[in-house]
């Protein structure tokens, strides 16, 4: 008789990583110093289109852990930091979430993907790493005249068909490395909240009728002929019939838990979250969203013009959200706004009026006034 395997853990969707962050590349074939200095040069071309990280090995021979992790903070921004810590796949890749880019020195660490820097000094480290390159996206050569060791070129034959730079060609390196980013950002789909209370307004917000249809169907059209596949969040023990929908797996916490869900269900895309009480949000405030949206940072997010704070109903969230989000979830907090404030996030400014939140039965009225009469 077959008997069934033991599950031990719930079958819940990964990230998409690569072996110690989402999206990282090894530089090898050069002394520490050389794959440090090109690193430092691509940062600095590409810092302001990604958020990019840098994993190095200690030289020094005399560190030890310290007694207890030291941090010191500069006003600047700058953290330096002492920790005793070993490194652990797993951690690395909460670490490294909220970066587009890890560079690694693969003379210590190996990295998912790879750019080989041919130099004719460094054939004996090429050899001893040549199981490492199995995915090198281009070739950097230190000298014009470096030819393919014969070793590489018996393991991997297509590497001759590989794009080939000099190590000057700094712009075209980082235009090559930034398209390499572009690669990896996810598409965004549309998450319609729908699973709310409605208490003030003492009946169901999505079934009320602004544009000839329930607000429901209408935000989901909205998101839709924006080319979004959408889904509707619903509470916990709903189901619909006309929409693809992601129940709350996170009970009790309402947008947060609703935003969080679909993130539990797809971690590898961006949602566009849209409540059913804006009315006034039509094509021009969504492709406007879409347009300035910024993978670099966490979030896209809409503010009014005479507003203090964003609008979280109103806003892209980046998969790196979704780490942010369980951190204040472990600290007790439940606010997708006071993430957003506390956050890296893309702000666009518009009209208040055309982010109006519709509670009550009076705000309801007034809105079906405004709307028959811009119609």
């Amino acid at each position: 008789m077959e008997t069934k395997k033991h599950q031990k853990h719930a079958k819940i969707a990964f990230r998409n990583n690569d072996n110690l962050a989402p999206n990282e590349i090894a530089i090898l074939g050069a002394k520490c110093s050389i794959i440090t200095d090109f690193v430092e040069k691509m940062t600095e071309k590409l810092q302001n289109t990604a958020k990019i990280a840098y994993l190095d090995a200690s030289h020094a021979d005399d560190i030890s852990a310290p007694k207890a992790d030291i941090f010191t903070t500069h006003s600047s921004g700058n953290l330096t930091s002492s920790i005793a810590y070993k490194m652990n796949a797993y951690n690395e890749r909460i670490r490294f979430s909220n970066y587009d880019l890890v560079f690694i020195n693969g003379n210590h660490f190996k990295g998912a993907k790879q750019i080989l820097i041919l130099d004719s000094e460094k054939e004996a480290s090429v050899k001893k790493r040549l199981e490492q390159l199995d995915r090198i996206q281009f070739v950097v050569k230190r000298e014009k005249e470096a030819e393919y060791f014969d070793f590489l070129v018996a393991k991997y034959p297509s590497i001759k068909n590989l794009k080939c730079y000099h190590i000057d060609d700094l712009d075209a390196i980082a235009t090559h490395i930034h398209n390499l980013i572009q690669e990896t950002i996810v598409p965004v789909q549309g998450l319609v909240l729908a699973g709310g209370k409605s208490s003030r307004m003492g009946k169901d917000k999505t079934q009320l009728v602004y544009h000839n249809k329930t607000q429901s169907d209408f935000a989901v059209e909205l998101l839709q002929n924006n080319l979004l596949q959408t889904h509707v969040s619903v509470a916990s023990n709903q189901e619909l019939a006309n929409h693809e929908f992601i129940q709350d797996k996170f009970i009790g916490l309402g947008v947060f838990g609703a935003i969080c869900s679909a993130f539990q269900q797809d971690p590898n895309k961006a949602w566009l979250v849209l409540a059913t009480d804006l009315p006034f949000v039509n094509d021009e405030i969504i492709q406007l969203l879409l347009r300035h949206r910024n993978p670099k940072k966490i979030a896209t997010s809409i503010k009014g013009k005479s507003k203090d704070f964003v609008e979280p109903l109103i806003t892209i969230y980046e998969p790196k959200a979704y780490p942010v989000l369980l951190s204040y979830l472990a600290q007790g907090y439940s606010c997708p706004r006071k993430v957003l404030i506390n956050s890296d996030v893309e702000i666009i400014e518009v009209d208040d009026d055309l982010i109006r939140n519709i509670n009550t039965p009076e705000e309801h009225l007034e809105a079906l006034k405004e709307l028959s009469k811009n119609s």
